[in-house]
């Protein structure tokens, strides 16, 4: 072989080698790029449910501050109101026979009814309250109102010796606990209702609640634009924030369940 035939092959290999090398370096810079990209795409991803948390969190910290602040209001003003027309009646100069006794005595009994039940509401509003006594107690409270209004009936069944949970955690879980029965009684038309609270499983809190209604379907419910989707999406959202999982069962006409299990750190139990 001449030696300019020989240059030739030299340039002709080396013309290969480059390109191969310029190949190579395209894809491994593809490469890099690509996975620099995958790397920002999820950060973003995070940064954004992140903020998404912080905004949903700041939005259910200001409707307890709000719930908070009409529970006062309530107990203060429009309950010391009530409690003067309330004595102011009670010490009216009227005889049996008078013709305005049994308005007045019937004004009296309704004035009491209001003044029970919107120290139950005020109660039921106020966060402070919640951390005090406690989730369970909370419950029982809630339940022995709605029992004695024969609406339903209720079993409350409690596994385990109770512990305390975290302020914020038992306000969600209670706050979880009313969207459920005001779900239950505006629309689900059960008469019977068990509910179980279980502190007996390791680092876990599990509430169950189940009724007999009508049921529902529940893909319609979670896409459902309207007001009948938003209890759902408000229990879900609430679940998220303190880590619990929240898993729904129902069928049209074969009742509803409703399960939250929330892991706990050991340090709690």
């Amino acid at each position: 072989m001449s030696a300019k035939n020989l240059d030739i092959y030299v340039i002709i290999l080396t013309g290969i080698a480059l390109a191969l090398l310029l190949v190579g370096f395209i894809f491994i810079m593809l490469f890099l790029y690509q996975r620099r990209q995958h790397r920002q795409e999820k950060q973003l991803a995070r940064m954004k449910d992140q903020y998404q948390q912080e905004l949903l969190r700041s939005q259910l910290e200001i409707q307890e501050t709000t719930f908070k602040t009409i529970a006062q209001e309530l107990h203060d003003n429009i309950g010391q109101v009530l409690s003067v027309v309330k004595l102011s009646l009670s010490i009216l100069p009227l005889e049996k026979e008078h013709s305005a006794y049994e308005s007045v005595q019937t004004s009296r009994q309704m004035l009491n009814k209001v003044i029970y039940d919107m120290g139950n509401l005020t109660k039921s509003l106020h966060t402070d309250r919640i951390t005090q006594i406690g989730l369970l107690e909370a419950m029982r409270f809630d339940l022995d109102s709605l029992q004695r209004t024969g609406l339903l009936e209720v079993d409350l069944s409690v596994i385990g010796e109770e512990y305390q949970l975290e302020g914020q955690r038992s306000i969600f879980l209670y706050r979880m606990f009313q969207e459920m029965m005001n779900n239950i009684l505006k629309h689900s038309k059960a008469t019977h209702v068990n509910i179980a609270v279980n502190y007996s499983i390791d680092n876990k809190f599990v509430l169950k609640v189940e009724d007999n209604g009508v049921g529902f379907d529940i893909a319609k419910k979670r896409q459902a634009s309207s007001s009948s989707g938003i209890g759902l999406k408000s229990m879900t959202n609430r679940a998220s924030l303190i880590g619990a999982q929240i898993s729904v069962q129902s069928q049209p006409g074969k009742g509803t369940s409703i399960t939250v299990e929330l892991p706990l750190e050991k340090d709690i139990l």
